[in-house]
């Protein structure tokens, strides 16, 4: 149960922790559990769930049709941490994460589209 879209928890191999995303890779997972781990956070990870096969439709004859073949997807993880009052959009915009060279966690380093994180100013102090 969550309060908001941004604020998910759920049991996860038996503990309850705050999710932090749901069908990652298994390269955003070791990205991810080391940073986490990094700053102090016990990590679950679980193995995604297949989605629930949908219901056979009926013919007009009231025969079910032959189910559709289903493609092999590559396995997909939900990633948590054992404090479930973890938010990852307060964790990275709090400024609240560090990377292991001791500079704040970036959205863009957080999503992984730059490879170190150089923020030391925050938005709102910037002068552009």
């Amino acid at each position: 149960m969550a309060l908001n879209k941004n604020h998910e928890f759920e049991e996860l191999d038996g503990v309850k922790c705050g999710i932090v995303e749901r069908n990652a890779s298994a390269e955003r997972v070791s990205f991810l559990k080391d940073l986490l781990e990094f700053n102090g956070y016990t990590v679950v990870t679980v193995t995604t769930p297949p989605p629930k096969a949908a219901v056979p439709a009926k013919t007009a004859e009231g025969e079910t049709a032959p189910p559709a073949p289903v493609e092999e997807k590559p396995a997909t993880f939900t990633i948590g941490v054992t404090d479930y009052t973890f938010n990852t959009i307060n964790a990275i915009f709090g400024r609240m994460l560090k990377t292991r060279d001791g500079h704040v966690v970036t959205l863009a380093y957080w999503q992984q589209k730059e490879a170190s994180s150089h923020d030391e100013i925050p938005y709102y102090e910037q002068t552009n």
